[in-house]
Protein backbone atom coordinates (compact mmCIF):
# COMPACT_ATOMS: atom_id res chain seq x y z
CA UNK A 1 0.00 0.00 0.00
CA UNK A 2 1.11 3.43 -1.11
CA UNK A 3 2.22 5.63 1.76
CA UNK A 4 0.74 9.23 1.67
CA UNK A 5 2.72 12.15 2.78
CA UNK A 6 1.22 14.44 4.72
CA UNK A 7 2.73 18.15 4.90
CA UNK A 8 3.21 19.61 8.26
CA UNK A 9 0.66 22.88 8.75
CA UNK A 10 3.62 25.33 9.43
CA UNK A 11 4.95 24.17 6.44
CA UNK A 12 2.01 24.01 4.58
CA UNK A 13 1.38 27.89 5.45
CA UNK A 14 5.03 28.79 4.74
CA UNK A 15 4.93 27.40 1.25
CA UNK A 16 1.28 29.34 0.80
CA UNK A 17 3.22 31.93 1.90
CA UNK A 18 5.88 32.08 0.01
CA UNK A 19 3.40 31.51 -3.31
CA UNK A 20 1.31 34.17 -2.17
CA UNK A 21 4.52 37.17 -2.34
CA UNK A 22 5.58 35.68 -5.75
CA UNK A 23 2.38 36.15 -7.09
CA UNK A 24 2.12 39.56 -5.68
CA UNK A 25 5.29 40.44 -6.97
CA UNK A 26 4.55 39.21 -10.44
CA UNK A 27 1.31 41.03 -10.30
CA UNK A 28 2.62 44.61 -9.65
CA UNK A 29 5.35 44.30 -11.83
CA UNK A 30 3.94 42.98 -14.81
CA UNK A 31 0.12 43.15 -14.45
CA UNK A 32 -1.46 45.99 -12.71
CA UNK A 33 -0.51 48.52 -9.76
CA UNK A 34 -1.30 50.68 -7.69
CA UNK A 35 -1.31 54.65 -8.05
CA UNK A 36 -2.18 58.22 -6.01
CA UNK A 37 -2.71 61.09 -7.41
CA UNK A 38 -1.09 63.65 -5.30
CA UNK A 39 -1.96 66.95 -7.75
CA UNK A 40 -4.39 68.73 -9.79
CA UNK A 41 -3.36 68.75 -12.98
CA UNK A 42 -5.64 65.76 -14.33
CA UNK A 43 -8.80 67.44 -12.88
CA UNK A 44 -11.62 67.01 -12.93
CA UNK A 45 -10.96 63.28 -15.02
CA UNK A 46 -8.69 62.96 -12.02
CA UNK A 47 -8.93 64.39 -8.68
CA UNK A 48 -6.11 65.03 -5.61
CA UNK A 49 -6.66 61.50 -3.39
CA UNK A 50 -8.04 59.41 -6.10
CA UNK A 51 -6.48 55.98 -5.89
CA UNK A 52 -6.01 54.60 -9.14
CA UNK A 53 -5.26 50.71 -10.53
CA UNK A 54 -2.90 51.03 -13.63
CA UNK A 55 -2.73 48.09 -16.13
CA UNK A 56 0.86 47.57 -16.82
CA UNK A 57 0.03 45.25 -19.51
CA UNK A 58 -1.30 48.01 -21.89
CA UNK A 59 1.50 50.06 -22.69
CA UNK A 60 4.60 48.20 -21.42
CA UNK A 61 7.53 48.37 -23.49
CA UNK A 62 8.73 45.32 -24.58
CA UNK A 63 10.56 45.59 -27.82
CA UNK A 64 11.90 41.40 -28.27
CA UNK A 65 9.81 38.27 -29.30
CA UNK A 66 7.67 38.58 -25.52
CA UNK A 67 5.99 41.48 -27.33
CA UNK A 68 4.29 39.46 -29.62
CA UNK A 69 2.66 36.90 -27.22
CA UNK A 70 1.09 39.72 -24.62
CA UNK A 71 -1.83 42.00 -25.05
CA UNK A 72 0.19 45.16 -25.62
CA UNK A 73 -1.19 47.62 -28.04
CA UNK A 74 -0.15 50.96 -29.60
CA UNK A 75 -0.59 54.78 -27.68
CA UNK A 76 -3.49 56.17 -29.20
CA UNK A 77 -4.62 60.48 -29.32
CA UNK A 78 -6.56 60.70 -25.90
CA UNK A 79 -5.04 58.15 -23.80
CA UNK A 80 -4.72 58.43 -20.10
CA UNK A 81 -0.82 57.08 -19.32
CA UNK A 82 1.26 56.94 -16.52
CA UNK A 83 4.84 57.33 -17.05
CA UNK A 84 8.15 58.28 -15.36
CA UNK A 85 9.36 61.42 -15.90
CA UNK A 86 11.19 61.65 -18.68
CA UNK A 87 13.90 64.41 -17.77
CA UNK A 88 16.89 64.42 -14.41
CA UNK A 89 14.72 64.54 -10.85
CA UNK A 90 16.28 67.55 -10.27
CA UNK A 91 14.47 69.56 -12.79
CA UNK A 92 10.87 68.06 -11.77
CA UNK A 93 8.48 70.46 -10.12
CA UNK A 94 5.69 68.02 -9.20
CA UNK A 95 5.94 65.48 -6.81
CA UNK A 96 6.77 62.02 -7.48
CA UNK A 97 8.49 59.19 -9.90
CA UNK A 98 5.47 58.89 -11.94
CA UNK A 99 3.50 61.10 -14.05
CA UNK A 100 -0.10 60.73 -15.42
CA UNK A 101 -1.14 62.91 -18.27
CA UNK A 102 -3.43 62.63 -21.64
CA UNK A 103 -1.68 61.81 -25.06
CA UNK A 104 -1.89 65.37 -27.00
CA UNK A 105 0.57 64.32 -30.38
CA UNK A 106 1.63 60.57 -31.50
CA UNK A 107 4.62 60.41 -33.74
CA UNK A 108 4.98 62.63 -36.51
CA UNK A 109 2.04 64.65 -34.92
CA UNK A 110 2.35 68.60 -35.10
CA UNK A 111 0.95 70.44 -32.33
CA UNK A 112 -0.14 73.66 -31.70
CA UNK A 113 -1.88 75.92 -29.28
CA UNK A 114 -3.48 79.04 -29.87
CA UNK A 115 -5.74 81.10 -27.47
CA UNK A 116 -6.27 77.67 -25.27
CA UNK A 117 -7.54 75.36 -28.40
CA UNK A 118 -5.14 72.93 -29.32
CA UNK A 119 -4.91 72.03 -32.77
CA UNK A 120 -3.09 69.05 -34.21
CA UNK A 121 -2.13 68.33 -37.91
CA UNK A 122 -3.79 71.76 -38.14
CA UNK A 123 -7.46 70.34 -37.02
CA UNK A 124 -8.85 71.62 -33.69
CA UNK A 125 -9.26 68.98 -31.26
CA UNK A 126 -12.52 68.41 -29.14
CA UNK A 127 -11.83 67.77 -25.34
CA UNK A 128 -14.91 66.80 -23.33
CA UNK A 129 -12.29 66.38 -20.31
CA UNK A 130 -10.65 69.69 -20.18
CA UNK A 131 -10.99 71.90 -17.23
CA UNK A 132 -9.80 76.14 -17.40
CA UNK A 133 -9.15 76.89 -13.77
CA UNK A 134 -9.49 80.56 -15.05
CA UNK A 135 -12.02 80.57 -18.13
CA UNK A 136 -12.48 84.06 -19.10
CA UNK A 137 -9.43 85.42 -18.70
CA UNK A 138 -6.82 84.58 -21.77
CA UNK A 139 -3.03 84.99 -21.18
CA UNK A 140 -0.29 85.06 -23.64
CA UNK A 141 1.32 82.63 -22.28
CA UNK A 142 -2.02 80.02 -23.79
CA UNK A 143 -0.35 79.99 -27.21
CA UNK A 144 2.64 77.23 -27.64
CA UNK A 145 4.79 76.83 -28.88
CA UNK A 146 6.10 80.50 -29.09
CA UNK A 147 9.64 81.25 -28.48
CA UNK A 148 8.96 84.21 -25.86
CA UNK A 149 5.95 82.71 -24.35
CA UNK A 150 5.07 82.85 -20.64
CA UNK A 151 5.24 79.47 -20.29
CA UNK A 152 8.68 79.13 -21.08
CA UNK A 153 9.17 80.87 -17.51
CA UNK A 154 8.20 77.21 -16.43
CA UNK A 155 10.26 75.31 -18.57
CA UNK A 156 13.69 72.94 -17.83
CA UNK A 157 16.68 74.44 -19.03
CA UNK A 158 16.81 71.15 -21.17
CA UNK A 159 13.53 71.68 -22.83
CA UNK A 160 13.90 75.83 -23.16
CA UNK A 161 16.86 74.98 -25.45
CA UNK A 162 15.86 71.87 -27.40
CA UNK A 163 12.42 72.52 -28.50
CA UNK A 164 13.41 75.07 -31.34
CA UNK A 165 14.51 71.87 -33.06
CA UNK A 166 11.49 70.69 -33.09
CA UNK A 167 9.57 73.44 -34.49
CA UNK A 168 8.48 73.28 -38.30
CA UNK A 169 8.64 76.89 -40.75
CA UNK A 170 4.18 76.83 -39.50
CA UNK A 171 5.66 77.16 -36.04
CA UNK A 172 3.83 73.74 -34.90
CA UNK A 173 5.70 71.60 -32.71
CA UNK A 174 6.81 68.32 -34.33
CA UNK A 175 7.00 64.90 -32.57
CA UNK A 176 9.65 62.57 -32.99
CA UNK A 177 9.55 58.66 -33.85
CA UNK A 178 9.36 56.79 -30.48
CA UNK A 179 7.79 59.89 -28.46
CA UNK A 180 4.34 61.30 -27.42
CA UNK A 181 3.62 64.97 -26.59
CA UNK A 182 0.89 65.24 -23.17
CA UNK A 183 -0.94 67.23 -21.62
CA UNK A 184 -2.63 67.68 -18.46
CA UNK A 185 -6.69 68.60 -18.57
CA UNK A 186 -6.65 71.29 -16.17
CA UNK A 187 -5.00 73.16 -18.76
CA UNK A 188 -3.70 75.87 -16.47
CA UNK A 189 -2.13 74.13 -13.64
CA UNK A 190 -0.61 71.09 -15.08
CA UNK A 191 3.31 70.77 -15.78
CA UNK A 192 3.24 68.71 -18.91
CA UNK A 193 4.77 68.50 -22.22
CA UNK A 194 4.57 71.90 -22.98
CA UNK A 195 7.45 72.65 -19.87
CA UNK A 196 9.97 69.93 -20.21
CA UNK A 197 9.18 67.72 -23.37
CA UNK A 198 8.52 64.65 -25.10
CA UNK A 199 7.62 61.27 -23.48
CA UNK A 200 10.19 58.66 -24.61
CA UNK A 201 7.98 55.13 -25.85
CA UNK A 202 10.45 53.42 -23.25
CA UNK A 203 9.39 55.58 -19.84
CA UNK A 204 5.57 54.79 -20.71
CA UNK A 205 4.27 51.88 -17.67
CA UNK A 206 0.80 51.86 -18.09
CA UNK A 207 -3.11 53.01 -18.45
CA UNK A 208 -5.07 54.03 -15.46
CA UNK A 209 -8.17 51.85 -15.77
CA UNK A 210 -10.21 52.28 -12.23
CA UNK A 211 -10.70 54.53 -9.35
CA UNK A 212 -10.59 51.80 -6.95
CA UNK A 213 -10.96 54.63 -3.73
CA UNK A 214 -11.07 58.28 -3.43
CA UNK A 215 -10.41 60.47 -0.36
CA UNK A 216 -10.71 64.21 -0.21
CA UNK A 217 -6.99 65.02 0.77
CA UNK A 218 -5.58 68.69 0.85
CA UNK A 219 -3.69 70.39 -2.21
CA UNK A 220 -0.57 70.53 -0.12
CA UNK A 221 -0.53 67.12 1.46
CA UNK A 222 2.10 65.74 -0.67
CA UNK A 223 4.47 68.35 0.66
CA UNK A 224 4.48 67.31 4.18
CA UNK A 225 6.58 63.90 3.97
CA UNK A 226 7.50 63.37 7.73
CA UNK A 227 6.76 60.98 9.64
CA UNK A 228 4.79 62.85 12.13
CA UNK A 229 2.88 64.35 9.34
CA UNK A 230 2.72 61.02 8.11
CA UNK A 231 0.95 59.64 11.42
CA UNK A 232 -1.36 62.95 11.59
CA UNK A 233 -2.43 61.96 8.10
CA UNK A 234 -2.72 58.33 8.67
CA UNK A 235 -5.32 58.66 12.30
CA UNK A 236 -7.06 61.69 10.23
CA UNK A 237 -8.12 59.14 7.33
CA UNK A 238 -9.58 56.73 10.10
CA UNK A 239 -11.60 59.46 11.93
CA UNK A 240 -12.46 61.09 8.67
CA UNK A 241 -12.95 57.60 6.49
CA UNK A 242 -16.38 57.75 6.70
CA UNK A 243 -17.11 61.28 5.69
CA UNK A 244 -14.26 62.06 2.84
CA UNK A 245 -14.23 59.42 1.27
CA UNK A 246 -15.55 60.03 -2.35
CA UNK A 247 -18.30 57.13 -2.20
CA UNK A 248 -19.29 58.39 -5.77
CA UNK A 249 -15.95 58.42 -7.41
CA UNK A 250 -14.95 54.53 -6.11
CA UNK A 251 -15.30 52.00 -8.70
CA UNK A 252 -15.11 54.56 -11.44
CA UNK A 253 -13.74 53.76 -14.58
CA UNK A 254 -11.04 56.24 -16.31
CA UNK A 255 -11.50 57.44 -19.80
Amino acid sequence: MAEVYKKSSLRDTFESLIVTVILAIFGTTFVVQAFKIPTGSMENTLLIGDHLLVNKFAFAYHSGRLARFLPYRDVHHGDVLVFKFPGPAEEQSEPGEHFVKRVIGVPGDRVRVFHRQVFVNGQPLTEHYVYHAWPDVERSGDDFPLPDSEYLQGSTALWTADMPNHVDNEGELVVPAGHYFVMGDNREQSWDSRFWGFVPRELISGRPVLIYWSYETPRDEYTHTSFRDWLSQFFSMIIHFPTRTRWRRTLKVVR
